[in-house]
């Protein structure tokens, strides 16, 4: 049977790897044999109210979760430490992760049961859309789940902890997955589906993704002219 230490190893510092490994190059390949499958598939022509609602919510919430764990996990100690103390900083993370995670499950909620209610949605349902949709949420309930787990480690060792694993698995550090031996399961299982997510992407809807990344290139393109098609001349109708 094998032991406590190698198994936490082979989680939480082989598997990460393979997740992302998985993700750039299955994406690459998804991307030059079927560029006609990178989309989303959106069911808006079955059901518009629903989905305008519950797709904002979510991707919203969602977008502000990615965005505060990239700043609150990889940001350098030299950029944050003279302006926020490690308690300040996990308080900041719970607060605003917190609203922004409830934010986002109410919308991936309300998307669940149009997309689980609607007959005519579930018929056109792949199955990994549904798969995709549940893990979704699981994700984001043990996200939520953390923040009062959180509030029982506020003298900031516990984030300390997380964020000198991401910048390991970040860095390549081979020793990253000792510090995740004493993390509570709540965290450990939120890890674990979150690189899950990412070795799946490349072969459901998730692949989209990286179409919201490659759309921040639109702030920065030229801008297009537009010349309007000149008026033709009538031509004379015979009688």
């Amino acid at each position: 049977m094998p032991s406590a230490a190698y198994v936490n190893t082979l989680l939480f510092g082989v598997y990460p790897y393979i997740c992302l490994t998985v993700l750039l190059v299955g994406s690459l390949i998804r991307y030059d044999r079927e560029p006609y499958t990178w989309k989303s598939d959106s069911s808006q022509m079955l059901r518009t109210g629903q989905l305008r609602l519950g797709s904002n919510l979510f991707h919203v919430g969602v977008l502000v979760v990615i965005v505060g764990h990239f700043a609150g996990f990889l940001a350098p100690h030299w950029a944050v430490d003279p302006f926020l103390t490690p308690t300040t900083h996990q308080l900041l993370a719970m607060v605003v992760g917190g609203i922004a995670g409830l934010i986002a499950i109410i919308g991936l909620s309300i998307l669940m049961v149009r997309r689980l209610a609607d007959p005519r949605i579930r018929l056109n349902s792949r199955k990994w859309d549904i798969v995709v949709v549940l893990m979704l949420w699981l994700q984001l309930a043990l996200g939520l789940l953390t923040v009062p787990l959180s509030a029982f480690h506020m003298d900031g060792a516990l984030f300390e902890t997380l964020t000198t694993y991401v910048k390991g698995v970040v860095t390549f550090n081979g020793a990253a997955a000792a510090v995740m031996a004493s993390v509570p399961l709540t965290y450990k299982l939120h890890i674990f589906l979150g690189f899950t997510i990412f070795l799946i992407s490349p072969f459901t809807r998730m692949i989209h993704i990286w179409s919201g990344a490659g759309a921040l290139a639109y702030l920065f393109r030229p801008y297009q002219i537009v010349r309007a098609p000149q008026s033709r001349a009538k031509e004379p109708v015979r009688s």
